[in-house]
């Protein structure tokens, strides 16, 4: 399937600071590509040079194959921008901004009315659509800042941490919209600093950190990649040598191993679900009685902490 974006070696310099450092991605048709990192790790300068409002000192960024530069307008035309700060007219009415920036996009008449119907949908403020931006929740205007960016129906749509300062609600109202446009097949890019966000919403996640991009893939292609596996805590009943026979079972599965506590065990395994199943068979085998389970499973903050020594939240 060919890529609606393709960046290849994005460099940009501010003086002796180098922001971006040999960045290279790309986003297909209905993809939701997350670009998660801490502040300060180059994501917004990466997607200004995407968008053409910065030129980066050295590599390309094509659009649906073609070149973007400040001066590409064609190229650009393709491109939905929702910036982090709130880019609307507190005076006006959500309906009437959409309109304002609709006829800057070349939308007119019923083909236009009928476009801010369906954004509003999407982003759920259709029933607010008459009422001053001015009176809108922090959540509500960052969803119009959404319903502006994808009015003109670009085919790449570029979201810079739309979620920052926002209460959980509106939070959750931000995602959904967002899930609904990858599902719709237009291509996301999506800049945050929230792993639980990655996770929710996007097909492949690009970790970058100090400018450079150090990992890629789905959920599963990154932390499959750590070797590192799921935490299986179990409770059990009753002692003596029934409950070491269940133990000694459960060890000699295939990569498992099994730590004897005062409470039960607790296991190392790649396949969390497989384990449990298994271990409540043996239990019933060896008339051991289950009283709790708790599973860890390996997540982005290990393979951020493992890829950077930190943890995202630190920054």
């Amino acid at each position: 399937m060919t890529a609606v974006l393709e960046c290849a070696h994005l460099v940009r310099n501010f003086g002796d600071l180098r922001a971006v450092d040999d960045v290279s991605i790309s986003v297909a048709p209905g993809e939701t590509y997350g670009l998660l990192g801490p502040n300060g790790a180059g994501k917004t300068t990466t997607i200004s040079m995407i968008c053409g409002l910065l030129t980066p000192n050295s590599g390309t960024v094509h659009v649906l194959g073609q070149p973007i530069s400040p001066a590409a307008s064609a190229a650009k035309a393709a491109i939905g921008l929702v910036p982090q700060d709130i880019a609307l007219y507190p005076d006006l009415s959500a309906r009437e901004n959409l309109v304002f920036f609709g006829r800057l996009q070349g939308l007119s008449g019923p083909a236009l009315d009928s476009r801010i119907d369906e954004v509003l949908e999407v982003v759920g403020l259709r029933d607010r659509a008459k009422d001053r931006i001015e009176t809108y929740s922090g959540g509500m205007k960052r969803r119009a800042n959404i319903a502006v960016g994808m009015l003109h129906s670009p085919r790449l749509l570029v979201l810079d941490e739309p979620t920052v300062g926002v209460d959980p609600q509106s939070r959750n109202s931000i995602l959904e919209s967002v899930a609904a446009l990858g599902s719709s097949g237009m291509a996301v890019l999506y800049t945050t600093h929230y792993m639980e966000e990655a996770e929710r919403i996007c097909d492949r996640i690009g970790i970058i950190d100090a400018g450079r991009l150090i990992a890629e893939g789905t959920r599963a292609e990154l932390v499959s990649g750590l070797g590192t596996a799921s935490a299986v805590a179990v409770r059990a009943g009753g002692g003596g040598p029934a409950l070491e026979a269940w133990r000694a079972d459960l060890a000699a599965l295939p990569g498992v191993t099994v730590e004897a506590t005062d409470a039960g065990a607790n296991l190392t395994c790649a396949d969390s679900s497989a384990t449990v199943a298994v271990a409540f068979q043996r239990a019933s085998t060896h008339r051991v009685s289950i009283t709790g389970i708790e599973v860890t499973v390996p997540d982005l903050e290990a393979v951020f902490l493992q890829l950077t020594g930190k943890a995202l939240r630190d920054d």
